[in-house]
């Protein structure tokens, strides 16, 4: 064996090592013979998403997932990023990796509740779980395997690859002083959080981003919720909108998916597959960070132009926004056995580690904001 080789074939073990200690996967040796076939083999994958083609953060991430599996696997595994529209329409990406016409997505699973009902609460829950919450439920708490059970069927394996941390409430051209207000309101929200306000007299609608300012400003809806102050002032709902409500109680941590197709997975040599994991996982954790980085800073622009009014959901608004919430969850689960078991995980992780976040997080907040810390 060369010199040359043999620096390749150990770097390539040494990657598999690595990423099989981060993933907690045992290490499966090949042979010499073995190890030179999968190493000359390429793969030339296609991954298709519902953003805007270098959207920020979620764009750029995804174009960042490809250099790093790029890097890690020498070459060996080539992922091309199709921006929404590009080769399928934003909402079509379950499909297309579904049935191969890609071999990767990345959205959010609330965007396929119609296919799949369960896929929702891996994403967000109204009045939930945030995302260091959400991770922890996911990898250590039986959500990823219960995630991979209700994807099986579709032929897809589901990784968590980001979070937008908490979301704002939305912008609206109308003030919100009472529940009487979501009375005829048209809003873009997806999901969950979705059904509940129509249980309020609004209607709620799904589009893709790259339409929501063009609809806000036309008046075909009167209200959206997107992402947070950076995604928000970028899009330019501030120049369009007269308020702002805070918080995003219908999304306090989603995670984002990167869905791939099964087949294609198991064309892979085990280092690759564990390539693909542990890029996923680098993903899920930038993504979280931008986000927090750069929400605070846009929120400041916001305030200093002064242009809309930043408000909080009035205390009734929101208490009947937490009732109507646990009625479509009852709902949902009752009709549905998948998302039943599904939400059965999830609610009794979100009740143990909201003991815990009373005696943790909330009680460091109270102390540095110099509020009380006694625990109710």
């Amino acid at each position: 064996m060369s010199r040359r080789h043999f620096l390749k074939t150990a770097a390539i073990l040494a990657g598999t090592g690595a990423a099989a200690a981060l993933s907690g996967c045992k290490i499966r040796f090949q042979s010499s013979e073995q190890t030179a076939a999968a190493s000359d083999q390429t793969f030339h994958w296609r991954l298709v998403t519902t953003w805007a083609p270098h959207f920020p953060v979620m764009g750029e991430g995804l174009d960042l997932f490809s250099n790093w599996v790029g890097q890690m696997s020498g070459g060996r595994l080539k992922i091309q990023v199709y921006g929404g529209g590009e080769l399928v329409p934003p909402l079509e990406v379950f499909d297309a990796v579904s049935q191969g016409i890609a071999e990767m997505g990345h959205g959010a699973s609330y965007y396929w509740s119609g296919k799949v009902p369960a896929a929702q609460f891996f994403c967000t829950v109204p009045f939930g779980l945030n995302a260091q919450q959400m991770n922890a439920w996911l990898y250590s708490g039986g959500g990823l395997a219960l995630w991979e059970e209700v994807y099986k069927p579709h032929h897809l394996i589901p990784f968590p690859a980001g979070n937008t941390g908490v979301q704002m409430g939305g912008w609206f051209n109308r003030e919100i002083k009472s529940v009487a207000d979501f009375g005829g309101l048209k809003m873009r929200m997806p999901g969950l959080g979705g059904k509940a306000i129509s249980k309020l007299g609004a209607t709620a609608l799904l589009s893709p981003g790259s339409e929501l300012y063009t609809n806000l400003e036309r008046g075909v809806i009167d209200a959206t919720e997107w992402i947070g102050p950076y995604h928000d002032y970028l899009m330019g709902f501030h120049k369009i909108a007269k308020y702002y409500y805070y918080p995003g109680w219908h999304e306090p941590g989603p995670t984002l998916e990167l869905i791939v197709n099964d087949s294609a997975f198991a064309q892979l040599p085990p280092d690759l597959q564990e390539i693909v994991r542990t890029a996923a996982f680098r993903l899920n954790l930038w993504m979280l960070s931008e986000f927090e980085a750069k929400n605070d800073e846009y929120l400041q622009k916001i305030r200093q132009e002064k242009q809309v009014r930043i408000l909080p959901f009035p205390d009734d608004v929101m208490a009947q926004l937490r009732v109507k919430s646990a009625e479509v969850i009852q709902e949902l689960t009752d009709r549905d056995p998948a998302s039943k078991k599904v939400f059965d995980s999830w609610s009794a992780f979100r009740r143990a580690i909201t003991d815990y976040s009373h005696l943790s997080e909330s009680a460091y907040f109270s102390l540095i904001s110099g509020n009380s810390t006694s625990i109710p």
